[in-house]
């Protein structure tokens, strides 16, 4: 299938020359602009069907450990000016930075590594946090996620995921027992390193001992006695060290990695993070590459399930002649 084909090679090589070469190299002769088109038309109808209730996919929950990570990336969006064009009669234009929003889902074994028999499920948007939250909501619904062992939304400290867990979960019908909701605990170190760089009169080694111990503490789950210790040097008003406790007061309920380790589920967002630079800085970032939003939303969302191993899938969405049937 030449559509499949054209798209496939859009979202798994590093730009659109690269794709046409790779396409002629096969026989199919196509110009950039045809690949594109086609490439943008699969991902508008797979987009559309994936919003119908009737989507139906084969993997479910189970009893499985299930993981949700989100994070956000940053690419240049390409924004036509108003008024005069230049001398060639082209348009000029703003580059302005914006923060696509990526998913992953996946699940883990009970030693907390990731399954190899679940491919996971990696989608993405430049449209904000809502629109990725309703993403998650459907692959979750359709997971029939209630029926899963355990839940766990591991992020980093970002307001806008950790303020939209509540209600998810209340969407979804999770039991909170099932859910545990963890701050990667490699953020939380580096929010540790801030506190030691903020001590401007301690030396080089007192700033890693320091860190060395209040890591392991963290890590052992003593997350009071960290917090207390932080607090100690907020002596004098240090405004800055204060934004840092208040960091480790907000989250303190999302740190509790002694008793994840313990249940074999993970402490670090490494997946999403994988996923951000797979899906997104290694194709749709770069120097002097801008994007229009519509095909930059577009791309991320064919490059999410080809970087899954997913692109069968996709594809059974695309060309299936009613919406039920998923393979």
């Amino acid at each position: 299938m030449t559509g499949s084909e054209a798209a496939r090679t859009l979202a798994a090589l590093s730009s659109m020359e690269e794709a046409r070469n790779e396409l002629q190299q096969r026989g199919i002769r196509l110009s950039v602009n045809a690949i594109c088109r086609i490439a943008y038309q699969w991902a508008e109808r797979v987009r559309q069907r994936l919003g119908h209730e009737a989507v139906q996919l084969v993997d479910k929950a189970g009893k499985r450990r299930v993981v949700v990570s989100s994070d956000g990336g940053r690419v240049r969006i390409r924004r036509n000016k108003k008024g005069q064009k230049t001398k060639k009669g082209r348009s000029r234009y703003h580059t302005d930075w914006k923060e696509p929003k990526l998913l992953i889902i996946y699940t883990v074994d009970e030693q907390g590594r990731r399954e190899k028999q679940f491919s996971p499920y990696i989608d993405g948007t430049m449209k904000g946090p809502d629109v990725l939250y309703g993403y998650i909501r459907f692959y979750l619904r359709k997971l029939e996620i209630t029926k899963a062992e355990s839940v766990v939304f591991v992020s980093d400290g970002a307001p806008w995921i950790w303020e939209r867990i509540p209600g998810l979960m209340m969407d979804l019908g999770l039991n909170p027992k099932q859910v545990f909701p963890v701050l990667d605990f490699y953020h939380a170190v580096e929010h540790l390193a801030k506190v030691t760089q903020l001590r401007k009169k301690w030396t080089a080694k007192e700033r890693k001992a320091w860190l060395t111990k209040h890591r392991r503490m963290l890590k052992r789950g003593e997350v009071e006695a960290v917090i207390k210790q932080i607090r100690s040097l907020c002596w004098g008003g240090n405004k800055a060290i204060r934004t840092e406790l208040n960091y480790f007061i907000k989250h303190k309920a999302h740190m509790a990695y002694d008793k994840l380790k313990v249940l074999g589920l993970p402490i670090g967002s490494g997946a999403i993070e994988s996923a951000i630079r797979r899906v997104l800085n290694l194709r749709i970032k770069g120097p002097a590459i801008y994007w229009k939003e519509e095909s930059a939303e577009a791309i991320i969302l064919l490059r999410s399930y080809f970087k899954a191993g997913r692109w069968n899938t996709l594809k059974s969405i695309a060309l299936a002649p009613t919406i039920k049937v998923v393979a």
